[in-house]
């Protein structure tokens, strides 16, 4: 039988690290911090509220933007914390997680030729998005060693074909955050023009040593051009429920909608009634950082007398880690042999790069127990 030919939209596109390194801690029975999911369980309080949800009978389609109360308590908790005025019957769309909004809306917005300046390392999920819907990625490296934006750079690379620039804050994988002098010369950039930013902020409430979230929506000028994503599943510790939200003024939102409908058309019904009353306890999710912090601080104090090499993390639950003093592997080799020798998994950090470049850094997620952290720290304090 004559085999199908066809050409591949994403030639380049294998398994992810992700897959490759949880899967190798699965059958070497490592200690896994590489993915990035918590180890301990969701609030029993949170999984009860999804239980009466559904023996109260929502168990069919949700409304396509998402269940109303949902999206006002979102908009509630935005508008307070940053000053924002989004309105919960046109600006907001439950997603499933944030990568669902973020392939949303890349696809709404960008056409064949279009360029998205996007910053290495950079989460794994814009470069595809952007290539299959027919636009250029322009990565710009921050700058080491403290993951920094150059805005000279920024400023220089970007072109009359600019239609997106891409921020994430708290970052992934380098846990650094922007600063309010950050948003400042990002205004200043894209004032006058037709940029579109897309902000991903799923670890907004997880920012450590007194830092405050520096959203797109404290910033009218940024705010009227830009999507907002972020998730529940980082915050409530449920990733595995991939659901999340997108926010954006009404005629940004109107065009996300148009693909959201086609794409999943609504979200997982019994969960948005429970998060919905979930959130009335703010409590739940301001604590996040001092939570984190906690095991931010533990998993450093653990190493801080061996040959690895850290700024400490500002945000999110993944730390970098430098092992120049300790081999000079290529970081996917020596993240193998971590875990097939050494049992602790972690994540190579050149896959975030689209150079491949090879920084000799390596990403520890710290969303994991204090037995776990002790564990991990005591055979990497070792190397």
């Amino acid at each position: 039988m004559k085999q199908i030919l066809f050409p591949s939209k994403l030639p380049q596109v294998k398994n992810s690290i992700f897959t490759i390194m949880s899967k190798l801690a699965i059958e070497q029975n490592a200690i896994n911090l590489s993915q990035g999911f918590p180890e301990f369980q969701s609030d029993k309080k949170l999984i009860n509220l999804v239980s009466k949800a559904m023996n109260a009978g929502y168990n069919q389609y949700a409304p396509m933007a998402g269940v109303l109360s949902l999206r006002k308590k979102v908009c509630e908790k935005i508008n307070s914390l940053y000053g924002s005025s989004y309105h919960p019957e046109t600006d907001i769309t439950i997603t499933a997680g944030a990568t669902q909004a973020i392939f949303t809306i890349i696809s709404a917005f960008i056409e064949k030729n279009d360029e998205v300046i996007l910053f290495n390392p950079a989460y794994d999920c814009y470069e595809p998005a952007i290539i299959l819907n027919g636009g250029i990625p322009k990565p710009i490296s921050l700058k080491t060693p403290d993951y920094h934006i150059d805005w000279n750079e920024v400023q220089q690379k970007t072109t009359s074909k600019t239609k997106m620039i891409i921020i994430n804050s708290p970052h992934n994988p380098s846990g650094t955050v922007l600063s309010e002098a950050d948003m400042i010369a990002l205004q200043k950039l894209v004032r006058d023009t037709n940029i579109l930013i897309l902000s991903d902020e799923v670890y907004e409430h997880i920012i450590f040593d007194g830092k405050q979230h520096q959203s797109v929506a404290r910033f009218p000028e940024l705010a009227m051009r830009s999507f907002i994503t972020a998730s529940f599943g980082k915050t409530f510790h449920n990733t595995g429920w991939k659901v999340g939200y997108c926010v954006a003024p009404k005629q940004l939102m109107a065009e996300f909608q148009k693909v959201h409908q086609f794409n999943v058309f609504c979200v997982n019904h019994p969960m948005q009634h429970a998060l919905a009353i979930y959130l009335d306890n703010e409590k739940n999710y301001l604590g996040l950082a001092a939570f984190y912090q906690l095991k931010r601080d533990l998993f450093l104090e653990g190493i801080k007398n061996s040959r690895w090499e850290f700024i400490p993390a500002s945000g999110s639950y993944f730390q970098l880690l430098s092992y120049k003093k300790i081999t000079d592997e290529g970081d996917v080799e020596f993240a193998k042999r971590l875990t097939i020798e050494k049992k602790v998994a972690s994540i190579p950090t050149s896959v975030f790069y689209s150079s491949r470049q090879n920084p000799k850094m390596l990403r520890f997620c710290f969303a994991k127990t204090e037995e776990t952290l002790k564990k991990a720290t005591e055979i990497l304090s070792k190397l």
